[in-house]
């Protein structure tokens, strides 16, 4: 039963977070572009301020959707492809 609530929690974690339009938004752009950086995420959704879409990043990532990789100074996104399969596969589509 531990490993059903750990199961439940994940995804009510993941659908809040995919029930931001928003955070849909950059999920399912970086499932079709596989990675990217934060200004590169910023400049394609255009009407995003900086420090909201570092939040909305944020958020993804806690709820395990996103994964991040840090080269320098830079931040890389990409969809963790395991739990989209698993709560959200229209992603990955």
């Amino acid at each position: 039963m531990v490993e059903d609530n750990t199961d439940l929690r994940q995804a009510v974690k993941v659908y809040k977070a995919l029930g931001e339009p928003t955070r849909l938004k950059i999920a399912m752009l970086l499932s079709a572009q596989s990675t990217l950086c934060c200004s590169d995420i910023g400049s394609k959704l255009e009407s995003v301020a900086g420090s909201t879409l570092s939040h909305h990043l944020k958020q993804l990532t806690e709820s395990g959707l996103l994964e991040l990789r840090k080269d320098g100074t830079y931040i890389y996104y990409s969809v963790n492809r395991e739990i989209a399969k698993k709560y959200a596969p229209y992603l990955l589509e």
